[in-house]
């Protein structure tokens, strides 16, 4: 099976182009956030201020780094937070912002995947348990923003160099890895 280099920003076609079951492997830039700056992303957009980096086009990583400060900030482990975590503010992000990829872990849910495929957007799933994995392939923190929330909860604007292999789990097309494998143990459950 071939690793597809894909590259962030991205436009939405290219976005468009991933597939469910692709397996790629990200370089350029990514943000992270979480539950905390899903919510004051919302908050500013919802009082008319802007944002202070830019989402169109973006990858964000549902993570909470660990960072050390010895000349400038350092990954030393960046693993995936559970991406249901922000269900209930990702639709709204990715439709006002228009982020291209979402990556963490476990799926999201039928409301997300709606926005996804309204604006054209995937979510690539990274394993768990591979934090120094992904904090490899983050070699360069380029800025950080909203500190006052704390190191796992700043957003981190990093550079990111063949971070992967990430499976394209759900795609800007309605399909979901996730929803296929629930709905065949559902299935087998049932035959039993």
């Amino acid at each position: 099976m071939s690793v597809r280099e894909i590259r962030a920003p991205l436009d939405e076609k290219e976005a468009r182009s991933l597939r469910a079951g692709d397996i790629v492997s990200l370089s350029g830039e990514l943000l992270t956030a979480r539950d905390e700056a899903h919510m004051r992303i919302l908050e500013m957009l919802r009082d008319g201020r802007g944002i202070p980096f830019r989402l169109e086009g973006a990858a964000i990583y549902h993570c909470g780094p660990i960072m050390r400060s010895d000349e400038g900030w350092k990954v030393v482990a960046a693993g995936p937070t559970t991406s249901a975590r922000m269900d209930r503010l990702a639709p709204e992000v990715v439709r006002q912002c228009h982020p291209r990829l979402m990556i963490g872990k476990g799926g999201m849910s039928s409301e997300t995947l709606e926005a996804m495929k309204e604006v054209g957007c995937a979510y690539l799933a990274f394993p768990g348990g591979a934090a120094v994995l992904a904090a490899q392939a983050l070699p360069e923190v380029l800025e950080v923003h909203w500190e006052d929330l704390g190191m796992p909860e700043a957003v981190w604007r990093m550079r990111v160099e063949g971070m992967g292999p990430l499976v394209v789990a759900m795609d800007s097309h309605g399909r979901s890895l996730f929803k296929e494998v629930e709905d065949a143990v559902r299935k087998r459950s049932v035959l039993l």
